[in-house]
């Protein structure tokens, strides 16, 4: 049984058990949140409006931490001009503790 949520205007494949590291999401370390299903499968797949209604995906979140650094490099040949910056995307490691279908 596995179920594709949206979170951070991003698709995700999860699963029961199943740790996660997403966009930031705005609650406190400890705390219960609901994603948003997408689609549901089980011995048959669930994707439309009503169905998706009963699918519950519970999330519980573990922490906030940073990403990786990017080093963006802009450079324009035969005029000298050369500029670094760097980027840490905020991110949120949650731990999926239960998909349920509502039956």
């Amino acid at each position: 049984m596995y179920a594709v949520v949206k979170t951070g205007g991003k698709q995700y494949r999860v699963e029961q058990g199943q740790y996660l590291l997403v966009e930031k999401i705005a609650a406190d370390e400890g705390a219960s949140i609901e994603l948003e299903p997408i689609l549901f499968a089980d011995s048959k797949a669930v994707f439309d409006a009503d169905g998706l209604k009963k699918i519950k995906v519970s999330a519980k979140i573990l922490g906030h931490e940073k990403g990786e650094k990017l080093r963006v490099f802009k450079f324009k040949p035969k005029r000298g001009y050369k500029r670094t910056n760097g980027h840490r995307q905020n991110l949120t490691r949650i731990e999926i503790t239960e998909i349920s279908n509502g039956a």
